[in-house]
């Protein structure tokens, strides 16, 4: 696909053909702009890390220091799996098949994709999926 220029101000909408260069270039720099975010604050996390070794003679002190390196390690974690789901749907991007329901076919909607841009299904699909995993669970 061609690069196409999208002004900060520009803001997909319903009046315009669904998932046009215009709309694709958008979520590109979205999910794009999503990703360096995260990466850079994975950075940060590192170099906080790598300063927070010191010895801490306190008991408290130390289980609190583990207690938050132990839950930062866990955000970072989630947000390497984000990167994925980001790193999928910029490959949706490049396929055609962005903004369109895995399951169904159908445009997911310029909301859902606003709100959600790593979205694969619509919403009437993703309550199904929802509903058909609580069925499961409480059996």
């Amino acid at each position: 696909m061609s690069a196409v220029q999208v002004s900060e101000q520009y803001r997909p909408t319903e009046d315009e053909e669904y998932m046009n260069t215009r709309q694709l270039a958008y979520f590109r720099a979205k999910l794009n702009g999503w990703k360096d975010e995260i990466l850079k604050g994975a950075k940060e996390t590192v170099n906080i890390m790598q300063k927070e070794t010191e010895n801490h003679p306190d008991l408290v002190d130390r289980a609190s220091s583990e207690s938050d390196r132990a839950l930062e390690l866990r955000t970072r974690d989630r947000q390497r799996k984000l990167i994925s789901k980001i790193d999928e749907a910029i490959s949706r991007i490049d396929d055609g098949s962005y903004g369109f329901c895995e399951e169904t076919g159908e445009p997911i909607g310029l909301g859902r994709l606003e709100a959600r841009p790593t979205a694969t299904l619509s919403i009437e699909a993703q309550e199904r999926h929802e509903r058909s995993e609580r069925v499961h669970r409480d059996d």
